[in-house]
Order: structure tokens, then C-alpha cells, then sequence
């Protein structure tokens, strides 16, 4: 007879809460601090792994003309990102000393290598084929990026729901090879003027994709100010480029819908 459900076992906890594992407990006494470390970064991957869950449903909406469900998705992956945020708030009641207690237990780990926080760059249009040489053959989850590496992005499908909502989107755009990082196009800036000025009900998607993007941003801003507050401009962990990467990041995905700011 099956064990009865409840709490626990539909949240598969006795699983779940062994994978915190320091690696400093085994020289004895663990550092108090990595184990926060640790759980910080699994919740980060258990929101990455839910916001490419809500990017698959939204590109499926918008190619749908759905809307309202596109708003209230886009809304949804907003909140989620302030909540990323709100946990660099966490990271930093971690002094630089306390981090570097167990620093060395991270060896060749670091956060750049986490494959579903490049999934969704892929699928923010921010694709890069050089990436690849930075994860081994047998990297976790490696065909599932070099997959989402090939796929259309979120730009994409709201390219595609303009042209569904009767905008002349060119053809050239909508049919752009999609493993190319996304370009500014003086074409689709004329549309989204028109959008602006006329069509609030498409405007109100436009406006939810640059909350998402200026979240994006935030988030990325955090992380840097956080890195540089925890180790300076040194190396990050595993040989990683650290906050000097970082800093470069900082740039919009969705670079159109910044672009006509200044022409409204």
C-alpha cells in the first residue's frame, strides 16, 4: 500500500533538504556561512528553472494572441525578479571574511556556469556561440541549452503577436536566424512608435516587456554591487571574470522598446 500524501511527501522534503551539503563540515566543525551560500543558490536555480517554465508559456501566449494572459504572465515573472532581488539583500549580511572562510571549498564552482541562468539570456535574445566553450561535454543540463540555443526567443514571439495584431512587421525580422543575439532595428522602432501613440491595448504588452527588462537589469546591477562589496575586483570563484563581466552585462535585452524613448 502506498504511503498516504500529505505535505512532506508531495514536496519530496526528505529529498530536498539533504542537498545542502557543506563542503567544509568535512574537516570537522563546517563554516557557519555556507550554508546559506549554498541555499541561496539552490533557491536561485529553483526560480530560474520556474521563470523558463512562465517564458515557454508567454512565448505560447503571445503567438496566441492571448493578451491578457501575456500581461498577467509578464507581471508574474516581474514579481519573481524582485524576489531575485530581494535575496542579494540576504547575500550581503555575509561579510567578505565570512565568505572567504570557506571560499576554497568552492574550487572550480561558480555561479557563471549555471547553465538555466544562460538559458534564459538565450531566450532574452542575448545569444552568444562562445559560450559553449565553458561548459564540459558532460555539463548538467548541456543539451537542454544548446536546444534553447537553437529555439526562437521572447522577442520573437512578440515580434510575431504584432504582426498578429496588424502591424507590417518585415519579414526579414520575423524570419531573422534566431541563434543571432538581437540588433536595434529603425524598422521595428517605427512600429512601436505607432503602438505608442495609438494602440494602448499593445502599448500595455510593450510596457510589461521593459518592466521585465529594467528588472533583468536590476538584478544584474545587484549581483554586481554585491560581488564587488564581497571580493572586490578579484577573480571570481573558479577562475570566473568576477565583477569586471558583470559590469559589462549591464545592458538591455529588448533594445528597441529603450530606443524610442527619446522620440515619443
Amino acid at each position: 500500500m502506498s504511503e498516504a500524501l500529505n505535505y512532506s511527501t508531495y514536496l519530496h522534503l526528505d529529498g530536498l533538504l539533504r542537498q545542502q551539503a557543506p563542503r567544509s563540515a568535512a574537516e570537522g566543525e563546517p563554516e557557519h556561512d555556507e550554508l546559506l551560500f549554498i541555499v541561496i543558490h539552490q533557491v536561485y536555480e529553483l526560480w530560474f528553472k520556474q521563470m523558463l517554465h512562465e517564458f515557454d508559456y508567454l512565448c505560447t501566449l503571445l503567438r496566441q494572441n492571448q493578451r491578457a494572459r501575456a500581461n498577467h504572465t509578464l507581471l508574474r515573472l516581474r514579481t519573481i525578479l524582485k524576489t531575485i532581488v530581494g535575496q542579494v539583500d540576504i547575500l550581503e549580511t555575509m561579510t567578505p571574511l565570512e565568505f572567504n572562510a570557506f571560499r576554497a571549498y568552492l574550487e572550480s564552482g561558480s555561479g557563471f556556469q549555471s547553465v538555466q541562468f544562460r538559458e534564459i539570456e538565450f531566450m532574452l535574445g542575448y545569444k552568444r556561440a562562445n559560450m559553449f566553450k565553458h561548459y564540459p561535454p558532460d555539463t548538467f543540463g548541456l543539451e537542454r541549452l544548446r536546444r534553447r540555443f537553437e529555439q526562437p526567443t521572447l522577442w520573437d514571439a512578440f515580434l510575431a503577436f504584432l504582426a498578429l495584431n496588424g502591424y507590417p512587421v518585415p519579414a526579414v525580422q520575423l524570419t531573422r536566424d534566431v541563434t543571432q543575439p538581437l540588433a536595434a532595428s529603425a524598422e521595428v522602432q517605427a512600429l512601436l512608435i505607432d503602438v505608442y501613440r495609438n494602440d494602448a491595448a499593445v502599448r500595455g504588452v510593450c510596457e510589461h516587456l521593459v518592466d521585465l527588462d529594467e528588472g533583468c537589469m536590476e538584478w544584474r546591477y545587484r549581483h554586481v554591487k554585491m560581488v564587488e562589496r564581497t571580493i572586490g575586483g578579484k577573480p571570481g570563484t573558479g577562475g570566473s571574470p568576477g565583477a569586471a563581466y558583470l559590469v559589462a552585462t549591464l545592458r538591455p535585452f529588448f533594445p528597441d522598446l529603450w530606443e524610442i524613448r527619446s522620440r515619443l
